[in-house]
């Protein structure tokens, strides 16, 4: 049966012997074409994380950032005395007080 599928596809002898001979190289290079391929697809999906993880940092800082200024507008001795009117305090006209120890 195997010389009718071997006379079939018109493959000799000589042929089948080195490819069959040669066979665990053949596996060794099949193994090693999967790793490389699966080698770079992890590579590129540390890749994206890396890039989502920037991304990620990039608007924190902005948010930190605008957080800041808004917190330094809002510290401004101006900005302190336009939130306490309407509680009834009035410090514009008031400078610092000096306490002095005798």
């Amino acid at each position: 049966m195997a010389n009718k599928l071997l006379a079939a596809l018109n493959v000799s002898q000589k042929t089948t012997d080195l490819v069959f001979g040669n066979f665990s190289y053949l596996l060794f290079l099949g193994f090693l074409g999967i790793v490389y391929i699966a080698n770079a697809h992890f590579a590129e999906k540390n890749v994206r994380d890396i890039q989502h993880i920037q991304k990620e940092i990039k608007e924190l800082k902005w948010e930190y950032t605008s957080i800041k200024s808004e917190t330094m507008y809002k510290s401004m001795q101006s900005q302190m005395d336009e939130s306490l009117e309407p509680v009834g305090l009035d410090l514009e006209n008031k400078g610092p007080k000096v306490i002095e120890i005798k």
